[in-house]
């Protein structure tokens, strides 16, 4: 899935898709994937430089990708879709105009302690073995983009850009989430503790560990068996206290609790302790598993 947060970021998309003849070129690449350059000019009545043309645009957007292979003449230039769906999110984001914003990847953890059943996976494959709590000090842990646990934590270092005369006023930190159970069970909660600087922000309930279908920018290799999606939830603190979503609160541990300036450091923290009334493991997924193509998003407001 393309998940696109606004029409700005959807510009290059939204041209694209703007001429009836590309979207002629887009219905019949998804009914035929990989049909080369010759044979969708002569199915579209198009000459090849046409084609051409508007596969290019395509590709611009991010829309196909293509393949380049051997022909009876040559090389052959094989055009498929990139992507099985399209979001775009078309309201206007409330935001204040001075924030900054930083995506973490899942692998960036600065320090972890878990048990299993746990893992964790890069887009070419398993790193280590499954369910070996060591394959988290490997040095690919770094290229992870989906890691799981049974209990136990997750800890990154957030970036700090605050300037001398800035003043902290709300942390929003999202990401894709659900529980961990051994291949899936939807309905498994997990009681799912977050931390800024050692401080207990609250308590968010994973519903369960979703697998009945595909993750939407899972790779093809990734087993059907395992952990597909979870949900998108962002993690806010502000004036009022910690929120999941805006609606729901979990504290009334507020922005101003938190004591972070221009020279702060500051680690969140993920964590599912052993004696937690659910202990039901949790999942994390990046920018190339799960439903959204993105990674640990922090936006700091200042």
């Amino acid at each position: 899935m393309l998940y696109l947060s606004s029409f700005n970021e959807a510009d290059k998309v939204l041209k694209a898709l703007s001429a009836p003849m590309r979207i002629e070129i887009m219905k019949l690449i998804y009914d035929t994937p990989g049909m080369s350059m010759n044979d969708l000019a002569q199915t579209l009545g198009l000459t090849n430089s046409a084609i051409s043309m508007h596969v290019s645009k395509l590709l611009e957007a991010e829309l196909v990708q293509i393949e380049t292979t051997s022909g009876k003449r040559g090389t052959m230039k094989l055009v498929s879709p990139s992507h099985e769906r399209l979001v775009i999110d078309m309201a206007p984001q409330k935001e204040e105009a001075h924030f900054y914003q930083d995506d973490i990847k899942i692998g960036y953890f600065t320090s972890c302690n878990i048990a299993p059943t746990c893992g964790l996976a890069t887009p070419e494959g398993i790193v280590g073995a499954l369910d070996d709590s060591k394959a988290f000090t490997f040095p690919e842990h770094f290229n992870a983009e989906i890691l799981w646990f049974a209990s136990g934590y997750v800890e990154y270092g957030l970036p700090n850009h605050l300037q001398p005369g800035q003043t902290l006023k709300e942390l929003q930190i999202s990401f894709e989430i659900s529980s961990e159970y051994p291949g899936f069970n939807e309905d498994y909660p997990s009681d799912i503790h977050f931390f800024i600087n050692k401080l207990p922000l609250g308590i968010w309930v994973s519903p369960g560990d979703y697998g009945a279908r595909k993750g939407y920018v899972a790779p093809a290799w990734w087993p059907d068996t395992l952990n597909q999606y979870g949900l998108l939830k962002t993690l806010i603190i502000n004036s009022q206290g910690t929120f999941m979503d805006g609606g729901q609160k979990l504290s009334n541990v507020t922005i101003q609790d938190l004591q972070i300036n221009y020279n702060s450091t500051i680690t969140f923290r993920i964590e599912v302790p052993k004696d937690t009334a659910n202990c039901g493991g949790c999942t994390l997924f990046g920018e190339h598993f799960g439903d959204y193509n993105q990674s640990i998003r922090m936006k700091t407001f200042y």
